[in-house]
């Protein structure tokens, strides 16, 4: 069992009568989370439910989903308004500029000229780019824009974000 599981998607409804499932994905990685021999993850109080994939399909703006072993809708109907998890394995290789939330999130983000300013707390998804959330004791919060201007490199080795926060975007 893996120790980190990451939020992948809502299940909204049932689809059918052979154990579909209709998903809401909130992942960047439909294809991999989703695929057939993935494993999936519901949460239910302190207990984790381990699922395989057995097949996956777009409709419409969902994402229809069939766990295997699972047949029928009476299988499944108990399932609905479940969230779905998945852990970091069932990624393919990102692209340089690329990375999971999970990897982002805690690092220290330091200016060129402020020196260090916080540390990345949260990620908000806002049309045309992310916006990185920084925290910090020095700066209360921080919106910084997911764009070459402000973020200049991410340092994973070394678990910091090196930026440079233009004039007028803080207190």
């Amino acid at each position: 069992m893996t120790e980190k599981l990451y939020r992948v998607g809502t299940i909204v409804n049932t689809h059918g009568i052979k154990g579909e499932l209709r998903i809401i994905s909130i992942t960047d990685f439909p294809e991999d989370r989703f695929k057939a021999g993935a494993k999936v993850y519901l949460k239910n109080k302190d207990q984790v439910q381990e699922f395989t994939v057995e097949s996956s399909r777009p409709h419409k703006s969902f994402i229809l989903l069939k766990f295997k072993g699972y047949d029928n809708i009476n299988d499944v109907e108990k399932y609905v308004k479940s969230e779905l998890f998945a852990d970091g394995a069932e990624v393919s290789s990102l692209n340089e500029d690329e990375f999971l939330y999970s990897q982002i999130i805690g690092l220290k983000v330091v200016d060129k000229d402020l020196g260090e300013v916080g540390k990345v707390a949260e990620i908000l998804e806002l049309g045309s780019n992310d916006v990185w959330v920084v925290r910090g004791t020095k700066y209360k919060e921080i919106l910084l824009p997911y764009i070459k201007d402000v973020i200049k490199k991410v340092d994973l080795d070394n678990q910091v974000v090196n930026v440079e926060i233009p004039d007028g975007l803080m207190d």
